[in-house]
């Protein structure tokens, strides 16, 4: 009876073990499917800001129609990903770090054009786009860090076994391929209204 009762326990305590395991994996899981979410909600707002960005540099830079193109086509695949169900994490970081270098070519061209540098709506929708990309920032560490805990415990034995009778599986990082694009957007508003420097003369010269 004694050994009985041993057996008996050690089936509760392994009973309890696995609903514990797998009650934690669900958890996991649920938190890094709403951690997408979020990351979710601000890529669309990244792509609804595009379109008015693109709209406004054509306004003071239409020959420049190369790089809006490209622009134009990043944003549409980005957003066909985003809406697509079969797209994994992998393919929409890859969609989105496309979008992020033509945008990053829409604000060099804008360098070269003062007057749609100091644009008011041009300003407010390149704020706007670098607040959005400071939330996607924070989203993405908060999405990876769940799902770094997730994978760790898909691999560590022996929740492993747990993960593999119930398949549960391995979640994909949201990773962007170009370390530069990582970045939020730069926003410098310190040259705006402020009068043209010029340096001073050089020692043994008179100014002009």
């Amino acid at each position: 009876m004694t050994a009985l009762w041993i057996v008996l326990a050690v089936v509760v305590v392994l009973a309890l073990a696995l609903v514990v395991s797998y009650n934690r994996f669900v958890r996991q899981r649920n938190l890094v499917q709403e951690s997408w979410r979020q990351v979710d909600v601000e890529l669309k707002r990244r792509h609804d800001l595009i379109p008015n960005l693109i709209e406004t540099v054509k306004g003071y830079a239409a020959q420049e129609r190369s790089v809006l193109t490209a622009v134009t086509q990043a944003r549409t695949a980005a957003v066909q990903s985003l809406q697509a169900s079969s797209s994994g994490v992998a393919e929409q970081a890859q969609a989105e770090t496309t979008l992020g270098r033509a945008l990053g070519g829409l604000f060099a061209v804008a360098e070269n054009y003062p007057d749609l540098k100091s644009s008011q709506n041009f300003l407010a929708l390149q704020q706007q786009l670098a607040e959005t990309e400071d939330r996607i920032a924070a989203g993405r560490r908060f999405y990876n860090g769940n799902v770094r805990a997730l994978n760790t415990r898909v691999e560590a034995f022996p929740s492993s076994i747990v993960a593999s009778s119930f398949h549960f599986t391995r979640a994909e990082y949201f990773e962007l391929d170009d370390a530069a694009q990582r970045e939020p957007v730069a926003v410098d508003f310190s040259s705006i209204g402020q009068p043209p420097q010029t340096q001073p003369p050089q020692t043994g010269q008179s100014p002009s």
